[in-house]
This record gives structure tokens, C-alpha cells and sequence, in this order.
């Protein structure tokens, strides 16, 4: 069995604490880095890493590992272990660099919705193809059908003779009826693949775009000559909502403004001209998130600031497509990651500077 690598030396306490539990639990296991790695189809020298603390593990990760340690001894990790290592690896996440994680999340989500919109295009390829056929099937049965009718026009003497020689003219009108209910219900289904494609496409789009200012930033951080910083607008209803968000973007040291409904965020967009990004709540009283995104854009003053929503209404089709119809460039689910928040931000922070040449 190969020796662990040593922890790495510049490691916080965080980091380390996590990495020494992970190594406690991996060494009760009796393998080697390269056999584990094997086993769950991981890079060794990555595998290597997550236990010498020098990078931070996938939660799920772990969960593997607390699963094979319960099949290895033949009894299941107690809950306080798993609670201990989850406090380790709370606090190892808080202390970890902010630009890396959110990198990690959004690569994920970029995933996420690749797989969305290949299955989307698979599942429009399988409509299509059932559609033609449909559609196929009853060209055929309405040449058939007219055939049929023009023969009982010509011959309207033989009509009796011609039912009895076509017994199934009304079974196939049967047929071709149903057929085209079923054309009906394949088209919606294909619109509704197709749109759903077409979100996803769009999502990967905005996440590549991202991801590639993210590593841009944590690349080059800004020169020292860059001084006013733009405005953050923040909008929801409720004061708790507003605080947590004051704390989760405190460390941009950007100046935050809080706003409480839809129309103290219009008035605060006339008060001021440097807002860099808008996080705002969908479910106000009054004003929702939707219509105030619909006056924001119709204001050419304001129409090109990006607004985010922070909502906990869900990400369903129908919550996150009315989202960036109404013009968002983002649309996210409490409980949200705030390392991914703040990257976002810092994205369209960087963005804004860039714009006005700061």
C-alpha cells in the first residue's frame, strides 16, 4: 500500500483539521491512492491531493468514501462522525479561495445544463422522427380516404355495393381522426423539448461566458489604479432577506444599496448611474420582481444594467423561462451557494469596469 503524501505546508488550520479526518478514514481502508482512485474512477494524483489538503474535495466525494469505510468494516459510519467531518468541512470551505470554489460550482452547473440540453436534443430527434411518421401515416390514409370518395361520387348507383366492398372506409376514418389527435399531443411535446433545448443552450452560453470572466479575474487582479467602484442594488421585501445578502457581499468592498420593494428600486436607479449588477427577490407585494425587471428594461438608462433573481420560488421551466423573458441574465434558487453569488457579481463588476474604462 503506497504512503500518503505529506500535508501540504502552507495549509490553514481549516484545511488542515479536514484533510487530517479524511486521511484518519482513508488509511482504515487499507489501499493504495492509485487502487482507491481505481475504484471510484478518480485522477490518483487528485485523489491525492483532497487528502494532503492542498485541494478542497466535492462534498460527494466524502460521501463515497464514509460509504466504502461502513462496506470495508461491515458497520455504518456513526452520525457524529459525519457531523464532525461536515463542521471540518464547512469551516475548510469558508476559508478556501472564494474565485477557485466558484469556479468549481459553475463548472458543475455548466454540466448540469449541457446534460439538459443534449437530452432536450435527443428527445426533439425522437418527436421529430414520430412526428414524420405520424404525419406520413396520414397523407397515406387521406389518399386513400379520397380514392374512396371519389369513386362513391362517380358510381353513386353502386353506394350500397361500394359499402359492402369497403367495409373499413369508417374504420379508417377512425384511424386517421386518432392519428391526428396523436400529431397534435407529438408537436406539443417537440415545442416544449425544443424550448426547453433552446434554455439550456442559452444557460451554457451564459456560464461559459462566466466561467471565462471568473479565471480572467482570479488570473489578473485588478491594477492599483482602479479606485470608484460601482454600486450593488439590492432588492427584496423581507429585512431578514437584506441582511444576509448584506453579509454574503460585504467582502467585495463595493457600496450596497437596499431597497425594500419595486419602487424604491426605480427611485433608487434615478438616484444613481453606476450600478455594476441587480440581485432582485421575485415575490414582492405590489411590484413583483417581473414587472419591476419590465420597467428597469424599458428605461434606456437602465435597460443594459444585468439583473440577477434571488428567489425561492424554484427553478422549474416555468419560474426560470418567465425569468429571462422578463430580461434577466440569471435566475437562482434559495438556498443559493455564496461563493457562487459573489463570483457572479464580481463578474459583472469587472464587466462594468471594463465598459466605462475605469
Amino acid at each position: 500500500m503506497g504512503e500518503l503524501r505529506p500535508l501540504g505546508d502552507d495549509l490553514n488550520d481549516a484545511s488542515r483539521a479536514l484533510a487530517e479526518a479524511l486521511r484518519e478514514l482513508f488509511e482504515s481502508l487499507q489501499v493504495s491512492v492509485r487502487r482507491y482512485a481505481a475504484r471510484r474512477r478518480l485522477d490518483p494524483g487528485t485523489v491525492s491531493r483532497y487528502l494532503n489538503g492542498t485541494r478542497l474535495p466535492p462534498w460527494q466525494v466524502i460521501n463515497d468514501l464514509f460509504t466504502d469505510v461502513a462496506e470495508h468494516h461491515g458497520t455504518a459510519v456513526t452520525a457524529e462522525a459525519i457531523e464532525l467531518v461536515r463542521n471540518l468541512y464547512g469551516s475548510a470551505v469558508d476559508a478556501a479561495s472564494s474565485p477557485k470554489h466558484a469556479v468549481e460550482i459553475l463548472e458543475q452547473q455548466l454540466a448540469d445544463a449541457d446534460h439538459v440540453s443534449r437530452r432536450s436534443s435527443v428527445r426533439g430527434d425522437v418527436l421529430g422522427d414520430a412526428l414524420l411518421d405520424r404525419t406520413q401515416r396520414i397523407a397515406d390514409l387521406e389518399t386513400r380516404l379520397n380514392q374512396l370518395e371519389a369513386d362513391r361520387i362517380t358510381e353513386q348507383k353502386r353506394a350500397d355495393e361500394l359499402a359492402e366492398a369497403y367495409p373499413d372506409v369508417y374504420g379508417l376514418l377512425r384511424e386517421r381522426d386518432a392519428l391526428h389527435i396523436e400529431v397534435e399531443r407529438l408537436r406539443a411535446e417537440l415545442r416544449e423539448a425544443q424550448a426547453q433545448r433552446a434554455a439550456a443552450e442559452g444557460r451554457c452560453d451564459l456560464l461559459e461566458r462566466q466561467l471565462d470572466a471568473v479565471e480572467q479575474a482570479t488570473a489578473a487582479a485588478l491594477p492599483p489604479g482602479r479606485r470608484s467602484m460601482p454600486k450593488i442594488l439590492v432588492v427584496d421585501d423581507q429585512p431578514d432577506n437584506l441582511l444576509a445578502m448584506t453579509a454574503v457581499l460585504a467582502t467585495l468592498e463595493q457600496e450596497l444599496v437596499t431597497v425594500s420593494s419595486g419602487r424604491e428600486a426605480l427611485k433608487a436607479l434615478l438616484d444613481h448611474d453606476d450600478f455594476a449588477v441587480i440581485i432582485m427577490d421575485v415575490q414582492m407585494p405590489e411590484m413583483d420582481g417581473y414587472e419591476t425587471c419590465a420597467h428597469i428594461k424599458r428605461r434606456s438608462r437602465t435597460r443594459d444594467i444585468p439583473i440577477i433573481f434571488l428567489t425561492a420560488m424554484g427553478t422549474g421551466p416555468e419560474h426560470s423561462a418567465r425569468g429571462y423573458a422578463a430580461g434577466a441574465v440569471d435566475y437562482i434558487s434559495k438556498p443559493f451557494d455564496p461563493w457562487a453569488l459573489r463570483a457572479k457579481v464580481a463578474v459583472f463588476t469587472s464587466i462594468y469596469l471594463e465598459r466605462h474604462g475605469q
